[in-house]
């Protein structure tokens, strides 16, 4: 690994954006920097259980990078048709939908999240389910610890 891999690994692993694409690659710098220390002679188990993942998962991303250097810890294109709706806007419903309550004080609807972020109602749905959300759920462990 060259110094300016290195230091690129080091910086990304440091990393504190909240993003699910920024942990993934904090995530990715981590497994390459475990993999290459003691002169690259971890084992993809011992790394794995270090950072509580799966060995495989060390495997395929120590694969990625041996063969396309940093640029393998990249994301890659998926297929289908592109994405209508940005990263950050999934990133903005579900830190709303987290920390904060609607301007009328109330709970999070569908419509008016959707309103506020300028997406679909269904696509404000997508995303509460994609990352186990549920505004109702949320207040209700809010108030449960009042008892």
């Amino acid at each position: 690994m060259s110094d300016v891999e290195y230091a690129t690994l080091l910086r990304w692993s440091r990393s504190v954006e909240g993003s699910p694409a920024a942990e993934a690659l904090v995530l990715r710098s981590r497994i390459v920097l475990g993999c290459a220390e003691d002169a690259g002679t971890r084992s993809n188990a011992d790394v794995a259980s270090e950072l509580g993942i799966w060995p495989q998962t060390v495997t395929k991303w120590r694969h990625r990078f041996l063969r396309y250097r940093i640029d393998g810890l990249r994301d890659r294109p998926r297929p289908g048709a592109p994405r209508k709706i940005s990263g950050e806007q999934v990133d903005n419903v579900v830190a709303a939908t987290r920390e904060r309550a609607p301007v009328d004080g109330r709970r999070w609807s569908r419509a008016a999240m959707a309103a506020e972020f300028g997406v679909s109602p269904s696509t404000v749905g997508r995303i509460w389910k994609n990352f186990d959300l549920d505004p109702r759920r949320e207040d209700s462990a809010d108030t449960s610890d009042e008892d």
